[in-house]
C-alpha cells in the first residue's frame, strides 16, 4: 500500500471521528459528491498541514457540493414544472 493510500485511510477514519460518524458513511457521502478522488489528490497538502486545516477544508468543500447539488435538484424539479 502506497503512502497516499495510506494517509488517505488515517485522513478519513480521523475526519469520521472529528464529524461523529463512521469512515464507510463519510466515504459514500464523498463519493455521493465525487469528493472521494479530489480528497485523495490533495495528499500533498493535507499531509504536510495540521490535520485540523484538512477537516475545515473538506467542511468547505462538502457544503460546496451539498449546496450545488441541492441548486441542481431543485433546477430540475423547476423544469419539470
Amino acid at each position: 500500500m502506497g503512502k497516499e493510500m495510506e494517509f488517505f485511510i488515517f485522513l478519513i477514519e480521523n475526519y469520521a471521528e472529528y464529524k461523529s460518524t463512521r469512515a464507510n458513511k463519510v466515504l459514500k457521502q464523498w463519493d455521493k459528491l465525487k469528493l472521494t478522488e479530489f480528497i485523495y489528490d490533495m495528499y500533498e497538502l493535507y499531509h504536510v498541514e495540521r490535520l485540523e486545516n484538512a477537516f475545515e477544508d473538506i467542511d468547505r468543500l462538502v457544503a460546496e457540493k451539498s449546496k450545488s447539488s441541492q441548486n441542481m435538484q431543485q433546477w430540475s424539479l423547476d423544469c419539470r414544472s
